[in-house]
């Protein structure tokens, strides 16, 4: 089984879409532990409305490559559209930030409230 924690973010609707990102993670892997709900400044694009952050730390039998795939999946469900706009408004934004205790995520080093979530659901296990 491998065990990854997932970064939720959202800025519009963000309660409802962050929720609904944890339900669906739920329904599809063994949730461990689960952040309190953090908000923050939008990356890259000051003016934006605030993000709803969280994480999850999932266990699952995918592998990294199939869980990005099904992450990118729940995005698409939950409304959200890629752009070209990497700074755009988003209803739902998941990554794999860490994959079995391997740092995983090019901006975790850069992104304070990437790891202070990661430090929460880990202290939790």
């Amino acid at each position: 089984m491998n065990r990854a924690i997932i970064s939720i973010g959202s800025n519009v609707e963000p309660q409802g879409n962050v929720r609904a990102a944890i339900e669906f993670l739920a329904a599809r892997h063994r949730v461990v532990a689960q952040s309190r709900p953090m908000e923050t400044d939008a990356v890259g694009r000051p003016g934006q409305p605030k993000y709803l952050n969280a994480a999850v730390v999932i266990e699952t039998p995918l592998g990294l490559d199939a869980l990005r795939a099904t992450l990118t999946d729940v995005e698409a469900e939950l409304g959200r559209v890629r752009t070209d706009d990497k700074f755009a408004p988003r209803t739902i934004d998941l990554d794999v930030i860490t994959w079995n205790d391997q740092i995983v995520h090019p901006d975790y080093a850069e992104r304070a409230f990437l790891r202070d979530l990661v430090r929460e659901v880990t202290q939790m296990r």
